[in-house]
């Protein structure tokens, strides 16, 4: 367990606790990461939606980003969603030991966890839910809600998917610290398994999302305790080439298509080699983020959009959506998707979006501050929160296993409203006493989870 400490001195349980009782600093460098992708994510999504109003009424939905031939391979580098993963696996385990070191269960994880990702979303359902059921009553042509309704449902996967990954932390955290290499390589190999027999039994192809993001949550583990951190920049660079050899063999052999927007949904091993490589560049870029995240106006700019991330990640998309949906209704120019002019409206198309994003920010941003709770508290019954997790997941595999309607929207919001009420306040957990001369009266009452200053309990 030598590889363990971080740079081959420390020892990050050690580190873990002490931080956890002097009160830890958030990482910038992962803050800039994070930031990185989500808004890569923005910018790629008003390069690709492209509605089309046909002549007989009808509407489409065009990917013109995948129809470029060019793209293709663009898309090893920019397809960032395995990065999210590694960044929630750095965070997710730091956040639990320092909540065990505090005293805190699973329990209390699971509770904060669901309360830090359901409340964003539920806000975007109980919005979409009335709005299209209104335009369906006003006679809005169903394609088009249809269409909005997709929108909101295509963001709606990664929630469900960085939740289960997020909530299997303290079970994978345990079996990390037992046996790492053990503990990825099944999970590696569960992944080739399903990837076998996905072909025979197609339905099984969805156990990948467990498994993939699962895996690639690991490597963010070994990063939180130093692995990379103490490897030469040649054997980095050498992980980096290696993994992205591999990910060249197996597609090129058509084992797996070289687009990257195929083998996201649902993921495949091509996922968890990016994983890998991308937390390799991580590490070796880190020393440039780290000079970076001293330039204040960077550091300004990353942590207002850090503090609202989940609802911009939620929003955009179904903002973008639901705009070009109804400039198809009206007699707005509607250049043809991949013609010149249609890429110059992109800068356009872009600013509008963050334009609407802002109210919603003002609105629902506050859903994102981290959950507190009146001193006397109580956590809930582990039955509660168990139960707000099944129905936070159902309507979550409705859509993924049909496809998301206003119906389900309204069901949607109605599950994610309960799943928040059962959740109720965040736990204290039972505080060990202090050795030393008795305290004053008053105190010695715990404070309240999370601890001021840790805001990084409950980052997502």
């Amino acid at each position: 367990m030598g590889f363990l400490r971080h740079g081959g001195s420390t020892d990050p349980a050690k580190a873990v606790a002490g931080q956890a009782a002097t009160g830890a600093r958030r990482d910038p460098v992962i803050d800039i990461a994070r930031f990185f992708c989500l808004t890569l994510v923005v910018l790629s999504h008003c390069m690709m939606v492209s509605p089309v109003l046909h002549a007989d009424g009808t509407v489409t939905t065009e990917n013109t980003l995948m129809e470029q031939r060019w793209f293709e391979p663009v898309l090893w580098c920019l397809q960032v969603m395995p990065l999210f993963f590694v960044l929630g696996g750095i965070t997710g385990l730091e956040s639990w030991r320092r909540l065990q070191a505090r005293g805190g269960t699973g329990v209390d994880y699971a509770q904060l966890r669901l309360l830090r990702l359901i409340r964003p979303a539920t806000a975007l359902l109980a919005v979409m839910f009335p709005g299209l059921f209104a335009a369906q009553l006003l006679g809005v042509h169903p394609q088009v809600v249809q269409l909005m309704a997709t929108g909101a449902g295509m963001p709606l996967w990664f929630l469900a998917a960085y939740l289960a990954a997020q909530l299997s932390v303290p079970l994978l955290a345990r079996l990390h610290g037992h046996a790492p290499w053990l503990t990825v390589s099944a999970l590696v190999a569960a992944v080739i398994a399903v990837d076998s027999l996905r072909g025979a039994f197609p339905l099984i192809a969805s156990l990948n999302m467990v498994f993939v993001w699962c895996a690639v949550q690991q490597f963010g583990f070994f990063i939180a305790d130093g692995f990379l951190a103490g490897r030469s920049s040649g054997w980095l660079v050498g992980l980096v080439a290696g993994s992205n050899l591999l990910l060249g063999l197996i597609t090129g052999a058509g084992v797996y298509s070289g687009n990257m927007i195929v083998n996201l949904n649902p993921p495949n091993l091509c996922m968890l080699l990016l994983g890998l490589s991308q937390a390799a560049t991580l590490q070796l870029l880190r020393p440039g983020v780290a000079w970076l995240a001293r330039v204040r106006w960077v550091m300004w700019m990353v942590a207002a959009a850090g503090r609202r991330s989940m609802t911009i990640y939620l929003w955009h998309l179904p903002l973008l959506v639901a705009m070009t949906g109804l400039l198809l209704l009206s007699d707005f120019p509607k250049p043809a998707a991949g013609t010149a002019a249609w890429w110059w409206a992109r800068p356009l198309v872009l600013l509008a979006v963050v334009l609407l994003l802002v109210p919603v920010l003002l609105l629902c941003g506050r859903l994102e501050e981290r959950p507190t709770a009146a001193v006397h508290a109580r956590g809930r019954a582990p039955a509660a929160v168990v139960t707000a997790g099944v129905v936070v997941f159902i309507p979550m595999l409705d859509a993924a296993l049909n496809g998301l309607s206003v119906a389900l929207l309204g069901g949607g919001a109605a599950c994610f409203m309960l799943a928040v009420l059962l959740l109720g306040r965040v736990v204290e957990p039972a505080q060990t006493p202090a050795v030393g001369p008795p305290a004053k009266p008053g105190a010695g009452r715990p404070m309240p989870l999370p601890e001021p200053g840790l805001r990084a309990n409950v980052e997502s």
